[in-house]
Formats: structure tokens, sequence, C-alpha cells
């Protein structure tokens, strides 16, 4: 089906312990100073920008990754691959129950009740994971039969370890999120990258099918394994120690509810998208739109990284709120403007190192993801103001228009435009919705500080 071609072994990119010698301490401190000089000292933005440049870092390696799956699977491989990973996340993000979300947000104020949260959380989304993930599998027959190579028995326990695996990945973030503690989520996303490239390698010289699939859910176990291990032994104890006591339970059922339900609308519209592409256009109308789509999701990401980055101060300091959100939305507004303009000017040169079908065909739809990036910083930012202020109903309603605007535009545009049809659909729906919020910013954003509850 495919010769694997000649590659070279990767360096071993795990994170470590602070090493003991006063060499490594010095280091260790230079490396600080440097990123200090770099980055702005406030925390809200100095932390914004570590969450997204580990996110952006694990775009660039992701990135390469399929670079690498295109050159050494075919095209019909490298779809339903990605297409099975898109269920595996969507899997993942059903059965994590938005836990991320609701860490972000509680971890900060949860004193010495911080390990609980964090392995009650861990252990209701890895068995939610697990439910789903079996579930997912046996209507595999009637509902996606291009994936039933995951109905072989190793494989489908590797999907299912897989789907479980991130999502304790996503929650790991939102603790260390949390706890301000961002470099190591740098650290995290580099080693997750990192491993997944030289599995995917070992995979092409053994000529596996599967090898894609198998070097995300090699990566996922190392990731997982090692960030614990640190985290559980070193972070939040020390969290513990120094942050405000609380004096009982943080109360985040309700929270959780409605935040799990928004995150839902808002997964469908990720990724039930891929897989309305396959059944609509087919596997290599898929890989060329998951390719497009990965390379501009990394804009998406600058966002979210800042927003997360806003709830935590939120938290931690509630009359800041309103200040905070404007500071975020000036600063993220130049950064998000350079950086589409750049995308849209280049996106036939990034397209192309994936292949010159994907250029082709997918520097259109590459566009318009990237333009619709900048309606979606005051989408996201409401979002996040509202889940700060515990407003739900915000939370849950702009997102369900997101899901309902952006696949429903996307089932009529698709079949009239090509992969272009999905595109359009993500720049109008956007742009409703952010326009829908400058109209009424005063419904969400408010004027003067308030007690969060």
């Amino acid at each position: 089906m495919y010769a694997p071609r000649a590659l070279r072994p990767a360096e071993d990119d795990r994170p470590a312990a602070p090493p003991p010698s006063p060499a490594g301490r010095r280091l260790t401190r230079a490396t600080r100073a440097g990123l200090a000089r770099v980055l702005p000292r406030d925390p809200l933005l100095r932390n914004g920008h570590l969450l997204a440049m580990g996110s952006l870092i694990n775009a660039a390696l992701g990135g390469i990754f399929w670079v690498c799956a295109t050159r050494w699977y075919d095209d019909s491989v490298v779809g339903v691959s990605y297409s099975a990973l898109a269920a595996a996340t969507l899997l993942a993000a059903i059965g994590q129950l938005n836990l991320n979300d609701v860490l972000v947000r509680f971890v900060p104020a949860a004193g010495r009740h911080t390990r609980k949260l964090v392995l009650a959380s861990y252990l209701t989304s890895g068995a939610c994971s697990v439910a789903v993930a079996v579930g997912f599998l046996l209507l595999v027959p009637r509902t996606t039969p291009e994936l039933n190579f995951l109905l072989d028995p190793a494989t489908a326990l590797c999907f299912v370890a897989a789907t479980a695996g991130y999502a304790v990945f996503v929650l790991q973030d939102g603790v260390l999120t949390g706890v301000r503690r961002p470099g190591w989520v740098v650290a995290e996303n580099i080693m997750f990258a990192a491993v997944k490239i030289v599995l995917l390698a070992v995979g092409a010289a053994m000529a596996l099918f599967t090898g894609i699939l198998l070097s995300w859910a090699g990566a996922l176990a190392v990731a997982v394994l090692v960030t614990n291990f640190f985290l559980l032994r070193r972070v939040i104890p020390r969290h513990e120690s120094t942050s405000p006591q609380a004096g009982r339970p943080p109360r985040l059922v309700g929270y959780a509810a409605a935040d799990y339900v928004g995150s839902m609308f808002r997964m469908a519209a990720y990724d039930v998208l891929p897989l309305l592409v396959l059944a609509t256009m087919g596997a290599a109308a898929s890989a060329y739109f998951s390719l497009s789509w990965i390379v501009g999701y990394m804009l998406y990401l600058v966002t979210t990284n800042m927003g997360s980055s806003l709830i935590v101060e939120a938290t931690r300091d509630p009359a800041l709120l309103t200040r905070h959100a404007f500071r975020m939305l000036r600063h993220s507004a130049l950064l998000m403007a350079l950086a589409v303009i750049a995308t849209v000017v280049a996106a036939p040169y990034l397209l192309s190192l994936f292949g010159a079908q994907y250029a082709e065909h997918g520097t259109t739809l590459l566009r318009l993801v990237a333009l619709s990036a900048l309606p979606n910083l005051l989408v996201s930012l409401a979002v996040d103001v509202a889940r700060a202020r515990r407003r739900m109903r915000t939370v849950v309603g702009l997102q369900l228009a997101l899901c309902v605007l952006v696949l429903g535009l996307s089932g009529i545009f698709l079949p009239l435009m090509g992969l272009t049809g999905a595109g359009v659909a993500w720049l109008v729906a956007q742009c409703v919705l952010a326009l829908h919020l400058l109209v009424r910013r005063s419904r969400w954003l408010p004027r003067s500080s308030e007690t969060l509850s």
C-alpha cells in the first residue's frame, strides 16, 4: 500500500524533575529568566501566552505528524484515520463531562480539596469515556462502516483506552492551568507530540494500517503517566499548602452539568463536521478537510488558552473581571489580526507541505477558517466571562447557537460548494454570533466589578 521511507530517530523530549545539581539549577534559572524577558509580567497575559505557546507548539508538531502521515500513508488511510481520531476526541469530550473547564474554574480556590477534586474528576471521566467508546464501537457497522477496521479486537481495545486516556489528558491540562503552571502544559504538549511522531515512524516502518491510531494512543499513555506523576507528587501538594484553604469542597455539580451541555454543542460543531464531510464527500475529501482544519484551528487555540487564563485570574480576584476581559480582548485582537493575515497569505504554501492536492483542494477552506477566528475572539470571550460569572444560560446558549449554525449551514453548503462550504459555514456562524454579542454586550459583560459565586 505504501513504502516507508528512511526515518531519523527523534530526541527524547520527556520533561524531567528539576535536576539537583548546581549546574542544572543555574540552567533552570536562566531558562526562566529568558522567558521572563520575552513574556509579559502580568499573570493574565503571561500565563495565557504560555498556554497558547504550548498549544501552538503541539499544533505545529502535530502538523509535522500529519505531514509525515501523508507521506507514508495513502490519502484514504489518512482520511479514515483522522475520522477515527475525530471520533475518539468527540467521545472523550462526551465522557470527560467537560470537567476540564470545571477544573480551570474551581481548582484555583479548592485549597486542601484539590487532590480529591482532581482524582474524582479523573475517575469519573475515565469511566464515562470507556462506556461511550464501547457504545460507539457497537454502532460502527450501522453508522460509519468506513471505520470497521476499529472492530478488530486489538484495535478496539486500543481505541477505547485511547479515548479514556485522552479524557484524562485534557483534564490534566485544566489542573495545571488552574494551579498556574502553564510551563508544565508546554512541556506536556511537546512530549505528546514528539512521542507521537516517533511512534508514527515505527508504525510506518512496520507497514501498519493502524499506525496513525496506534502512535496517537501510545503517545497519550506516555504523556498521561509522566505528567500525572509530577502533578500528583509535586504540583498539587505545593498548591494545597500555599493556596487559601477552602472550608468546604466547591459546589460544582450544577455548574458542571450546564457547562457539559454547552460543551457538547461546541464539540459537535468541531468533531461531527469531519464525519459529515466523510459521509458526504468521501475519504479523500475528508483528508483534505482534516489537514486544512488542523492548520486553521491553531488560531482558535490562542483564544481558548487566553480565555482559560482569564477565568483563573478572575477566580483569584473577581473584582478585576471586566478589566481583565477588556485587556485580553485588546491584546488578543492585535495578535490574531496579524496571525490571520499571515495565514491567509501563506495558506497554499502551508498546505503544500502535505502535498500538492491538499493545497489545491483546501486553500480556500483554510482561508475561511482563519478569517472566522477573528469574530470567534468575541464569542469565546463572552463564553469565558459567563463561566467566570457562573451565568450558565449564556454559556449553553452561545454554544448551542454555534452548533446549529455550523452544522446546519454545512449541510446546506457542502453539496453546493464542496469543502469551501464548510469554511463558509464557520465564517458566517461566527460573524452572526459576534454581531449579536456586540449589539447585546450589556447583557453579558458587566460594567463594574462583582463577586463571583
